[in-house]
């Protein structure tokens, strides 16, 4: 038999008993069955947890696994489609991914400690939504016109090239300077409709899979009324920016307002 761990999704509020049954059909890491952890009968305050294999799970394997992007991407598909489903009929606070306790009591020990925090924050966040909100610096390569490109014709290969780069350049440090006019813009355009907002590092390496260099990778808690307003007023702040390409996301569960949660004794290393 497989030895098991405890994975933890996220902290969640059954105000009326019915999210057991609703998680109950839901798959999560592993493809094992999801259900909730509470400290006591009678508190509303739950989290949602699933078993998964303790060999995938403990420190050495688990290093290995966050440098594999397939089991990374898949764990992490796993992970939403959980938070998701808590988040469609309820407030939620999201866990970080690969959240691993020995087992369900040393879940319960947690929440019995944190339960007055993460009452006040579900609270705090009951009917907001979490938007992305991204700029890029577009290739200034990419973006070169026929006329420039005509413009160079009958010079010397040497010449041409140097034309070329100082022609890129300039274009570059205008988009980047369009860049930060557009940030100032939409953080101004947001502000009028977002209660908070979290600065996350612009997205590099395997993470920034669009076309040119992320500058830019806010997140916006913005109450649910708002949602509609707070996107069209942000596309509209980014127009008229020339080498710079806006991406709005959302809405999510509050990923980036969850309290960060201090793992206590119990926990899986």
């Amino acid at each position: 038999m497989t030895e098991a761990v405890t994975y933890a999704y996220a902290v969640a509020r059954d105000e009326d008993g019915s999210l057991a049954e609703a998680v109950s059909e839901l798959a999560g890491v592993s493809d094992a069955p999801v259900h909730l952890v509470r400290a006591r009968e009678g508190h509303d305050v739950v989290i949602a947890v699933s078993p998964v294999p303790e060999r995938e799970f403990q420190e050495a394997a688990l290093r290995a696994h966050l440098e594999d992007i397939d089991w990374l991407e898949s764990v992490a598909r796993s992970h939403h489609h959980v938070i998701e489903a808590l988040a469609a009929r309820t407030t939620v606070l999201p866990l970080r991914l690969a959240t691993v306790y020995l087992d369900d009591e040393r879940v319960r020990v947690m929440l019995r400690a944190h339960h007055e925090s993460f009452d006040r924050r579900l609270t705090d966040l009951a009917a907001q939504v979490e938007w992305g909100v991204k700029l890029y610096v577009e290739d200034a390569a990419a973006s070169e016109s026929p006329a420039e490109a005509d413009t160079l014709t009958g010079l010397s290969p040497g010449r041409a090239y140097l034309n070329r780069r100082k022609a890129q350049r300039h274009a570059r440090e205008e988009a980047y300077q369009d860049a930060e006019r557009g940030a100032e813009r939409v953080q101004a355009a947001a502000r009028a409709h977002a209660v908070d907002r979290v600065q996350h590092r612009p997205q590099q390496g395997e993470l920034a899979r669009g076309p040119g260099e992320n500058v830019v990778n806010d997140a916006y808690l913005v109450p649910l009324h708002q949602a509609e307003g707070f996107r069209t007023a942000v596309m509209r702040a980014a127009e008229g920016l020339h080498g710079v390409r806006i991406e709005i996301t959302g809405p999510w569960p509050p990923y980036s307002f969850a309290a960060e949660i201090e793992p206590l004794k119990g926990a899986a290393p």
